[in-house]
């Protein structure tokens, strides 16, 4: 009898699937921010407290599970590039057994340290119980992140983007049902409320564990039938295959700490340096508007892209072990290009409609379209940075984007400490808007030398034509075009309704401008899904009317 074998995805069906994915579960989390938010008694200071716990948080799970998926997915495809499927699954089993103990460790120094974090670190009190409601969820997250690794190696990727999918439902659905039971029973009490939605967090990550582990169970005799037909394995032993996981996942891990930390410099000092110019109940209340609406906003364009950023180490992994460089070269430039075409006019569009768009999405707590702005400058240097960096993993360089991000975040940290003890009446860029903008240098730093090192080591070379003219053309007349519309429609209808028609219109616009600009190539349009059926029918029927 004829066994079943997993289906292997293509390099843009991954891109795709978890792009769907990734969109999902943005619209999902701006769901739940957008009633966390708008929700009476928990608004900006709510976020505050939710925010700051869940920074801290991230940079704990960050430690024991972020860099573990890439990590692993670059090792298994190795593996089975040369057809050593028990080499991978032997991986994938020590190292679940070791980011299973790392995150129960560090679900109990959140658990056992929350009071300190909270108090010393933080100097939000009222953070404690929001830490203590979601320690046990970097447990389940560290074993999650394992098993995502693997089937990103073996190009599975439908399993991570459904998995993230049926997580970020649950987390919706949680937060709103328990922070609504909570607001009645505490009769509003926001530090409640904070600690329930962070709770619906552990819950959800609980579910999303459930559904991988029940969904391994279901494949693993197509993984044993596997494991038999392997081919070119080289037995290790245990304490050198841990070797060579931790050589791996801790630089990419190293990545992810300083990608955190560097958020965790803001919830460690702006509430802090606001406090020498403002009341403390102002500043937690200006930092909510930070962490929770604007940082919600800014990272929405970040969904498009990170698929490409997952898709890409597997995929580049899996090519240097073939020493494929045209396939390499190929999907570094198509990935980037895609990347700074998503990011132009999200930074611009958002940019132009600010006001509008906070007017639109939280009419209860519309503050912060300054703070928004100087946000938005850093989101095309945010999406070229998830590319490039995922490109050096994928090529081995692992070390790169972790030093870059830690000078990075030195400068973000400087930077910090000079601008939000600032009053913005002295100085525009103090205060708040000052830990936006040092968010900005901060990319922008990490970019150019992440930049630098892929280009000097694969001697890509960029065409500013294609990649820099023909974007910034393709967004002008966007913009010019959404501003004189946006101005004619408000004289006829109302505020909300021009700028949903709007964007609309600017999207079309956009995309009109690419093709004109002919911005792909013919190559690069056969790598988009259905392009090569789009560019058949448009050459059909350009050869009919010659």
């Amino acid at each position: 009898m004829k066994r079943k074998k997993l289906k292997k995805e293509s390099f843009m069906k991954s891109v795709v699937v978890l792009m769907v994915s990734q969109v999902f579960v943005k619209v999902l989390g701006l769901v739940y921010k957008l009633y966390l938010t708008n929700k009476e008694g928990f608004g900006d200071k709510g976020n505050a407290i939710y925010s700051s716990g869940f920074q801290v948080y991230a940079l704990l799970l960050t430690i024991s599970a972020m860099g573990v998926p890439n990590a692993l997915s670059k090792l298994v495809s190795e593996r089975v590039a040369i057809g050593d499927h028990r080499g991978a699954h032997k991986i994938f089993k020590i190292a679940l057994l070791t980011f299973s103990f790392i995150g129960f460790c560090c679900s109990m120094i959140l658990f056992l340290g929350a009071h300190t974090i909270s108090n010393t670190f933080l100097q939000i009190p009222e953070a404690e119980m929001a830490l203590v409601a979601l320690s046990p969820s970097i447990f389940f997250v560290s074993v999650i992140a394992v098993i995502k690794g693997y089937f990103n190696g073996r190009e599975n990727i439908t399993v991570t983007a459904k998995s993230q999918s049926l997580e970020q439902v649950f987390k919706t659905l949680f937060t709103i049902l328990i922070v609504n039971a909570l607001s009645i029973i505490s009769g509003m009490d926001t530090v409640v409320m904070a600690a329930g939605a962070n709770l619906a967090t552990s819950l959800s990550a609980f579910t999303c564990f459930m559904y991988l582990v029940n969904y391994y169970r279901t494949i693993r005799p197509i993984i044993a039938n596997e494991i038999k037909n392997t081919v070119n394995y080289k037995p290790t032993r245990i304490r050198r295959t841990i070797k060579q996981i931790l050589f791996v996942s801790i630089p990419m891990s190293l990545s992810a700490i300083f990608g955190a930390l560097n958020r965790n410099i803001d919830s460690m000092t702006v509430v802090r340096g606001l406090k020498k110019i403002m009341t403390e109940e102002s500043a937690k209340i200006q930092y909510g508007i930070l962490s929770g609406k604007v940082e919600t906003l800014v990272t929405i364009p970040m969904s498009f892209n990170m698929a490409f950023a997952t898709a890409l180490v597997p995929s580049i992994s899996k090519a240097m072990a073939k020493n494929d460089k045209k396939t390499v070269e190929k999907r570094i430039k198509f990935s980037l290009l895609v990347s700074i075409l998503i990011g132009m006019p999200c930074m611009v569009g958002m940019i132009l409609y600010a006001k509008q768009i906070l007017l639109l999405l939280f009419p209860n707590a519309a503050t912060g379209e300054f703070i928004y702005q100087i946000s938005c400058l850093g989101i095309i240097f945010i999406l070229m940075e998830q590319t490039v960096g995922a490109t050096l993993h994928g090529i081995g360089n692992v070390f790169v984007p972790a030093i870059a991000l830690a000078i990075g975040g030195i400068v973000k940290l400087v930077l910090n400490l000079i601008l939000v003890p600032i009053n913005n009446e002295t100085f525009i860029l103090g205060g708040t808007a000052g830990a936006a903008f040092s968010s900005v240098i901060c990319h922008i730093v990490v970019l150019t030398i992440e930049l630098t090192i892929l280009k000097k080591k694969l001697g890509i070379k960029f065409e500013k034509n294609k990649f820099i003219i023909k974007p910034l053309i393709a967004v002008l007349v966007m913009a010019i075009s959404s501003k004189v519309l946006y101005t004619t429609l408000t004289n006829i209808i109302n505020a909300n309704m021009s700028l949903i028609i709007t964007m609309l219109f600017s999207i079309i616009v956009y995309t009109i401008m690419i093709i004109i600009l002919k911005t792909f190539s013919k190559n690069e349009i056969y790598m988009i899904p259905y392009g090569s059926k789009f560019l058949n029918k448009f050459q059909k029927e350009k050869t009919q009317n010659a």
